[in-house]
């Protein structure tokens, strides 16, 4: 079980959280020009990595406030928790 420290509410239970996936995706454009194979990958393929990875989470059980949290995979260690609206921090080992 993980506590997250949730960045408006403090450390709470992983179970007040739901996951959005990947973060940090840029979406493709300009609409026009995207290809059927390039939306498709966008919507569809995410990286899987073993090691850091970064996630979109919500308070879902709380304040309902997106943000990203920085975790390896192999250790569910949680590196950092920072705004939407941030750059992704470097990469811990």
């Amino acid at each position: 079980m993980l506590l997250i420290a949730c960045p408006f509410c403090g450390p709470r239970d992983e179970m007040e959280f739901r996951s959005g996936g990947e973060s940090h995706n840029a979406r493709p454009g300009p609409a026009a020009e995207v290809t059927d194979a390039a939306w498709g990958s966008y919507m569809f393929e995410r990286r899987n990595p073993r090691g850091p990875n970064y996630e979109r989470w919500v308070h879902a059980a709380g304040c309902g406030q997106w943000f990203n949290l920085a975790r390896d995979t192999a250790t569910h260690e949680i590196t950092a928790i920072y705004a939407m609206t941030d750059p992704k921090p470097e990469p811990r080992r």
